[in-house]
């Protein structure tokens, strides 16, 4: 009668050990509306942002090392201009430009506008895309002239046929 005591004993003890594993505690969810720490912004939100200063939204914005925050002080850069919260940008040798929307300072100083950006993000597309696709947009300016020229001979055909129903129904007249 002991023999079967001491296996059920045994059964019993290996499975309550298998009941003993925790699983991993999870922290709890933020509350919706809850305070959340004030941490500076990383530039990764979309758009990568070179170090510099960027009128965005009325302010400027001030990139270092990749951490973006606005400017709360006039800051003076590395070739002693100096550029003010509101966007006025002082060379060394005294003149004074506004800097709009979107345009660029460079901690070096350079005042780069939004314009050039642009006619710079184009060019550099436009050599990306002949890379990828050799000759392709030359073959499609060719198609589009192609087409203008049908385009404009259709016109013409039209204007002829317009001008020959006209002369036909004078002739009708008389």
């Amino acid at each position: 009668m002991k023999y079967p005591l001491i296996i059920r004993s045994i059964i019993a003890l290996f499975f309550l050990t298998g009941t003993v594993a925790q699983a991993q505690t999870k922290l709890p969810p933020r509350r919706p509306g809850g305070a959340v720490p004030a941490r500076a912004k990383l530039a990764a939100n979309g758009e990568g942002r070179k170090d510099g200063l960027t009128m965005d939204k009325g302010r400027i914005i001030l990139t270092e090392l990749g951490v973006s925050n606005p400017l709360t002080a006039d800051k003076k850069l590395i070739n002693g201009t100096t550029i003010s919260t509101t966007g006025l940008v002082t060379a060394t040798n005294g003149t004074t430009t506004q800097i709009n929307e979107g345009d660029h300072v460079s901690l070096s100083g350079r005042v780069t506008t939004r314009r050039e950006i642009v006619v710079a993000d184009s060019l550099a597309k436009l050599r990306s895309f002949d890379a990828l696709h050799p000759g392709k947009r030359d073959k499609m300016e060719k198609e589009r002239e192609k087409k203008e020229k049908a385009k404009a001979k259709l016109a013409e055909e039209r204007l002829k046929n317009k001008e020959k129903a006209a002369e036909r129904a004078a002739r009708r007249k008389k």
